[in-house]
């Protein structure tokens, strides 16, 4: 089992890139989630890609990705934090069939957002959603924001999801005038096995073993949900207790939802009392 992320530089071609797999995390995502398969395929992508977004965060901070349309798939939402901590979300219809990416999202938007203690402001980037896939959307993304060609190759099942990610620096074609043609005819013939069955390492031998290859430490990606019950308190007594307790008497009990980690929160009048105390009671 292993979740990662692997940086990689051609150097003498001046084309970056990397690797991202995950496992373990990408089951602890779907874990209970029970999408349709075209879904899944969909966060799976978007998982990856944002990997490959947030392993360039250079402070602390949260990367968000939102994909927004008015088609079955109204909303998919990974976000990963600077350490790689990784968590998303999907909503949609429940009888969703294979269909091309622009159908399941329709007319929609890519949202990035990045949240940085240090910045007095939520950065936030809204584009239209351009392109046949995931892939294609990110594509043009790179393309506009950080005017770098790239190509994404991107891979999902039930058990894991692994992608490639290459770009083509500025300096590329002064290095070499056929580098970046010939790398990505290279990279396409990348397989699903491939991915899933060799080590980053391996993967990038068996397709650039004629080029001068820098391999980068590899950084290990998490699952970002965990309990964290003073949010939830905190939360609450912002409310106000007339409000809380107006909630108390209509449904016998507060129960909050967080959604992206498909976790729900239950709380009763005396667990209400715990935390207008300011006590910190049990919450299941």
């Amino acid at each position: 089992m292993s979740n990662y992320v692997q940086r990689f530089l051609l150097e003498n071609l001046d084309i970056r890139g990397a690797i991202v797999h995950l496992d373990t995390v990408w089951q602890q995502m779907l874990a209970g989630r029970h999408y349709p398969q075209p879904v899944a395929q969909l966060l799976g992508e978007i998982s990856v890609t944002t990997l490959f977004l947030g392993d360039n965060l250079k402070q602390n901070g949260r990367l968000t990705i939102q994909l927004k349309g008015e088609g079955p798939v109204s909303l998919l939402v990974v976000d990963c934090t600077d350490d790689l901590h990784l968590r998303g979300m999907a909503k949609c219809a429940q009888d969703i069939i294979p269909q091309p990416v622009p159908d399941l999202l329709g007319h929609g938007q890519l949202v990035m957002s990045l949240d940085i203690p240090a910045m007095r402001e939520i950065y936030q980037s809204i584009v239209p959603l351009d392109g046949n896939d995931v892939a294609q959307i990110f594509e043009h993304y790179f393309k506009q924001s950080e005017q770098l060609p790239s190509r994404l190759f991107l891979i999902t099942t039930e058990q894991s999801v692994s992608g490639l990610l290459l770009q083509k620096l500025p300096t590329a074609d002064e290095r070499d005038p056929d580098g970046w043609t010939r790398v990505e005819a290279l990279a396409s013939t990348v397989h699903d096995q491939m991915l899933f069955d060799l080590s980053a390492e391996d993967i990038l031998i068996h397709l650039f073993h004629e080029e001068i290859i820098r391999i980068f430490d590899s950084q290990p990606v998490n699952y970002g949900c965990h309990e964290d019950p003073a949010k939830i308190y905190a939360m609450l007594r912002s409310l106000g207790r007339e409000e809380i307790d107006s909630i108390l008497q209509e449904f016998g009990a507060v129960i909050v939802n967080d959604e992206i980690c498909n976790r729900e929160y239950r709380l009763d009048a005396l667990a209400i009392d715990a935390i207008f105390r300011e006590a910190g009671p049990t919450i299941h």
